[in-house]
This record gives C-alpha cells, sequence and structure tokens, in this order.
C-alpha cells in the first residue's frame, strides 16, 4: 500500500462516534451489524463490535450456513453497489466509505490497514468533557482510584491511561517506563512506571489484560500524555476476554465525578497545610501543583494519590 492511500485511509478513521442506528422513534446506541445489513431482528450489540468472539455473531453465522437465513455479507451484496457499505462503518469505527471488494474483507488493503495499525493507534479526538475546578473529566471513561482511566473501543479494545489530574498534579513527566507488547497486567497491581526528574512512581494497573499496543508517541514524546492525556496521550492498550468484567470495579459517570470533588478537596487541604489558606473563592488550581509547591513531597503525593507511593533513581 502506497503512502498516498495511507494518508487517505487514516482521514476517514474517527473515534467513538456517538450516532445512533433510527427506526422510527427507536434509537440504538451500536447497532448489531446483522441487523444493519437487515438480516437479524432490531439489536444493539453489547459486544463493542468484537465480532469475532461474540457469541451471538457465532450463532448467526451458523444459522446461515445451514442455510436458515443468508450471511450478512450476502445481503449486503444484494443492495446497490452505492449502499454497499464498509463493515468498518456499520459497525461505526471509520467514516462513510464503500466497500470496493465485495464483502471479501481478507483480500482488502483497508481491513487489514485498520485491523493492524489504524484501529488501535487512532486516539480519541471527539471526547466531551467534564470540567471540575480545572480538572478534566471525560465521559465515557472508566477510572480507577489511582488516577489511571480504561476506555473501551469498538472491536473490544481497552485503552489505559493516566488521568489530568494526576498530570496537574505531579507535572509532564521526563519519561515512562512502559510495559512490553505481551506483557500480562494485573489489576490494582503496579503496572508501569511514571518519571519526572530523579523521581519515581509505580502506577496501579485499572484491569487485568494483556498488552497489545503501546503508544509510540508517547515513547518519544512523553509529556504528549499530560498535554492529552485522554485522546493523543493514551498509554497502551489491552486485551481481556471479559470486557464488562474487566472494567466492572472502576467508577463510571456521576461515581466519577464525585471521586474526583473528593480528591481535589484533599488536593486543596494539602495546599493549605503548605501554602496557607485558598483564595475565597476557590478559583482553578495551576498545572504542575507540585513543580510550584515541591513542599508537598513528591513521595506524599504519589502515595494519597497514586496509592503507591514513590522510587528514586
Amino acid at each position: 500500500m502506497n503512502e498516498t492511500m495511507k494518508t487517505q485511509s487514516k482521514k476517514q478513521v474517527y473515534s467513538r462516534p456517538q450516532t445512533l442506528w433510527q427506526s422510527g422513534k427507536d434509537k440504538i446506541q451500536r447497532p448489531c451489524i446483522w441487523m444493519q445489513a437487515g438480516v437479524g431482528s432490531k439489536k444493539g450489540c453489547n459486544h463493542y463490535h468484537d465480532c469475532t468472539t461474540c457469541k451471538y455473531d457465532a450463532a448467526m453465522t451458523k444459522l446461515a450456513a445451514a442455510g436458515k437465513h443468508i450471511s450478512w455479507q450476502d445481503a449486503m451484496r444484494k443492495k446497490d453497489s452505492r449502499d454497499r457499505t464498509c463493515r468498518h462503518t456499520l459497525t461505526q469505527r471509520a467514516d462513510h466509505r464503500i466497500c470496493p471488494m465485495n464483502y471479501n474483507c481478507s483480500r482488502c488493503d483497508f481491513d487489514q490497514l485498520f485491523e493492524d495499525s489504524l484501529s488501535p493507534n487512532t486516539g480519541h479526538a471527539m471526547v466531551k468533557m467534564t470540567d471540575i475546578k480545572g480538572f478534566k473529566l471525560p465521559n465515557g471513561y472508566y477510572f480507577h482510584s489511582g488516577h489511571t482511566w480504561a476506555c473501551i473501543d469498538s472491536g473490544g479494545i481497552i485503552r489505559i491511561g493516566m488521568d489530568d489530574f494526576a498530570f496537574k498534579v505531579l507535572g509532564n513527566p521526563d519519561n515512562f517506563d512502559l510495559p512490553l507488547t505481551g506483557q500480562e497486567l494485573n489489576q490494582n497491581k503496579p503496572g508501569w512506571g511514571i518519571k519526572r526528574n530523579r523521581n519515581l512512581a509505580d502506577i496501579l494497573s485499572p484491569v487485568n489484560g494483556v498488552i497489545t499496543k503501546v503508544n509510540p508517541s508517547v515513547k518519544t514524546t512523553p509529556n504528549l500524555s499530560g498535554k492529552l492525556p485522554y485522546q493523543d496521550g493514551w498509554l497502551f492498550t489491552v486485551h481481556n476476554s471479559d470486557i464488562k468484567r474487566a472494567v466492572k470495579h472502576l467508577m463510571a459517570d456521576e461515581d466519577s465525578v464525585e471521586w474526583l470533588n473528593r480528591e481535589i478537596t484533599t488536593l486543596e487541604d494539602m495546599i493549605e497545610d503548605v501554602a496557607g489558606p485558598l483564595a475565597a473563592d476557590g478559583g482553578v488550581l495551576t498545572h504542575d501543583i507540585y513543580g510550584n509547591l515541591p513542599g508537598l513531597g513528591w513521595g506524599n503525593l504519589t502515595r494519597t494519590f497514586l496509592k503507591t507511593g514513590s522510587r528514586f533513581k
């Protein structure tokens, strides 16, 4: 595949689209590809479009092989050529695109590029944020009390990173000690490290799983995570065969908002102990709190918020 085609293909990919399938008054988020093709009944996908491990997809494929109904691919082939939409568009992982290969995906260069490269490398460019006293909290993400996050992408990929609070408190990192592809992570156990000057700290993993991709941009530009923690600053992706169980014990939605408010209150109390009373209106805490108030102590901050403490190089 030449570079021009790769560039054009990358432009067709976008993250976490919020479009809904609509029939009359009914709206379904993440519509099943069988329903999109008109074969299955009205059904939303509850498997994050990871069709390869989906029991419903396996059952429907088995029935199609037995002649009970046609496959979703054959149903799409019966459509006018202008309506033969790419499967990655049907599963809402790519912008509108017509299938050029008559649904022979194994022979499609775009399909191979998407699965092997574009999908895991694409950060979340369109994320709706809630602002809590200057700290950003994205909608639809899951949070661990050690200030890490997990986000489930279409296709069953779990993307992992550290939150805005951690970087604003500790400052932009000089480097990360990231796990290797294929390494197994255990929830609530140290999974990687962060470094600033001579200060090091372990980070607790928010989920169990096996590393499938490490963000190459963060390796070369560590402060990207501090600037865009929920977008291009993600750290790595993880595979877990039971996605719902993987994120079951994490915080989301109102729980994460309440938790972050409590963390901010704790931080404000710590600052007042070192620097005196804050402004009456609360104000917005500045970036790099540790750098501006080293008296807070790296070890104290990492024990309180990362739940791990510090190491020294």
